[in-house]
């Protein structure tokens, strides 16, 4: 097909121009859930406590792989977090070599604040939009999402502690 006989929703460009605008969007919605707890906790922090309340137990080593960061970096990154108390340092049950790192429970509420703002922001704009529009928009961003190899809405909600 020719760059003439294409539809304007056919145009790959177009479609990624679109999906970059919608980027734009979430990247603000995220920025401002960040926002709401830049009191508690850095943005690397906070990558941290999502980090280990997405993937669950994880030590030092798998932070730093997970983050791309040195592990002395990711060390006194946690270990502010524990002092802090929103992360718990334990034996871990798999080798006993390594501390194994898990949320609190205030790190899982700093955690959850984030989430549940950037769900009520989403739900907002969400409001403005038509019913069909909304579906094929949470269908196409479904298959976005599996394309790329995220995790489905009910293992995210189950890991966060969130209703599924």
């Amino acid at each position: 097909m020719s760059a003439k006989a294409m539809t304007h929703a056919d145009d790959p460009d177009r479609q990624a121009d679109a999906v970059m605008r919608a980027a734009r969007v979430l990247v603000g919605v995220v920025a401002r859930s960040v926002a709401e707890v830049e009191d508690l906790v850095s943005m690397p922090q906070l990558r941290v406590l999502v980090l280990v309340a997405s993937r669950g137990r994880l030590n030092l080593g798998q932070v730093a792989d997970a983050l791309g960061v040195h592990p002395s970096n990711a060390t006194r990154m946690v270990e502010r977090l524990v002092v802090a108390g929103l992360l718990a340092r334990t034996e871990d049950p798999d080798d006993r070599r390594y501390l194994a790192l898990e949320l609190t429970s205030k790190g899982h509420d700093v955690v959850e604040r984030v989430m549940a703002y950037r769900r009520a922001s989403i739900l907002e704009v969400m409001a403005k939009m038509k019913g069909t529009q909304r579906r094929a928009l949470a269908r196409a961003l479904e298959s976005f999402a599996e394309a790329a190899g995220e995790p489905s809405r009910g293992e995210e909600a189950w890991v966060l502690g969130l209703p599924s």
